[in-house]
């Protein structure tokens, strides 16, 4: 993760509102026999939000203000949980510890990045998970769960570090579950308010994007 980064959640009860989702760059070429030529220029998607839709009261619209000048602006990062993609597994499902393939045990590798899968028959998508919520990660190893004390999760980065004595044997699939957070900045330095009501008032625009590993 670049520098510039605070470990602190932008107000959960002000991301509900948000719209936004996955971006990607693709460079089309139209050929002169009618057909195309496709590039992707862009290993991974990149999200961008607008949160200005969730704020609704004087007092949403100070937590924005507050935040907003906490990080200075687009200065520094922060994280941001996705109302729709925050989890391991489908929105409405509960997180288990064979959830997401992180790895194959070889008997030496102890440290395993936290990853998410995106795929159907025709393509598959792998996301490095760099922010995991603390408390929520679950670890199994040849399909047996493996106990809290048997690893650490690195909050900062997603890496799963397993101790010495539980390093997965050669062959041993290792799989995790957890809800994590999006590292994203502010895209813009400047926070417009609308008191056009009394006790209430908008910021007609939020703009967040993701900042990559």
């Amino acid at each position: 993760m670049a520098t510039g980064f605070h470990e602190v959640r932008f107000p959960l009860r002000l991301a509900l509102g948000t719209s936004g989702g996955p971006v990607r760059r693709t460079d089309i070429v139209s050929l002169s026999n009618g057909r195309e030529n496709r590039n992707r220029r862009w290993r991974d998607a990149r999200r961008h939000y607008d949160a200005g839709s969730g704020i609704k009261s004087i007092g949403d619209l100070y937590a924005v203000l507050e935040f907003f000048e906490a990080r200075a602006g687009q200065l520094y990062g922060f994280r941001f949980r996705d109302p729709l993609d925050f989890k391991s597994c489908a929105p409405g499902g509960a997180v288990s510890g064979h959830d997401q393939v992180i790895g194959a045990g070889d008997g030496v590798s102890a440290v395993f990045q936290l990853v998410k899968t995106y795929g159907d028959a025709g393509g598959v998508t792998v996301r490095e998970i760099a922010k995991p919520v603390l408390g929520t990660v679950l670890v199994s190893v040849g399909g047996v769960l493996a106990a809290p004390a048997d690893f650490t999760v690195d909050a900062a980065s997603g890496r799963v570090t397993f101790l010495a004595s539980k390093i997965p044997a050669d062959g041993a699939a290792v799989k995790a579950g957890f809800e994590f957070d999006v590292p994203v900045r502010f895209d813009t330095d400047r926070i417009d308010v609308d008191l056009g009501q009394f006790q209430a008032g908008r910021i007609p625009t939020i703009p967040l994007v993701e900042i990559k590993p």
